[in-house]
């Protein structure tokens, strides 16, 4: 939906790192853009990204295709682009985990982590509001609860002036 929905010349700033791929092949089909996606194994530059983007090429859209947890990194980010009224859509894949770091854990041959290394990479407790953080930093947001509300707050989001924030429960 994402690929389809965005514009001509939209800058899409990719750090859902683990919900991405999808977004990425589907892409290949979607009307010229520009990509910017994480090029290390750090986590956090996507909303400043986006927020860079924005202030750079005013003339066109950004999607901040972000996940929850490294998207906690940098939250002021949003602030910013309510302050300078940027045309950026954020899309938070609220999976409710550091669920790169869970794959890292595998990756170092750990199959079953303890109960303090699960609790290092679980974001749900207590849970993170993204929509609440979002209007407190100056930036509209909602939570749609279907593929169709989803796909008319995406809509309304690139319609409209200045930033947004739409949180996708995974």
């Amino acid at each position: 939906m994402i690929a389809h929905a965005q514009p001509e010349g939209a800058i899409v700033v990719d750090e859902a790192a683990t919900s991405g791929l999808p977004y990425f092949l589907a892409a290949t089909g979607a009307p010229p853009h520009t990509y910017l996606s994480l090029t290390g194994g750090a986590i956090g530059q996507g909303l400043p990204c986006a927020t860079g983007a924005a202030i750079a090429c005013p003339d066109r859209p950004v999607i901040a295709f972000q996940a929850d947890g490294s998207g906690m990194y940098t939250l002021q980010s949003l602030w910013t682009q309510a302050r300078e009224g940027l045309a950026v859509t954020t899309l938070i894949c609220a999976n409710r985990s550091y669920r790169i770091l869970e794959i890292e854990l595998a990756r170092a041959g750990i199959a079953e982590p303890g109960p303090k290394a699960r609790s290092l990479t679980d974001l749900s407790r207590p849970e993170i509001d993204w929509v609440r953080l979002a209007e407190a930093q100056g930036v509209p947001a909602v939570r749609p609860e279907s593929t169709e509300a989803f796909a008319r707050a995406l809509a309304r989001a690139l319609g409209e002036p200045g930033p947004h924030l739409i949180e996708l429960v995974l």
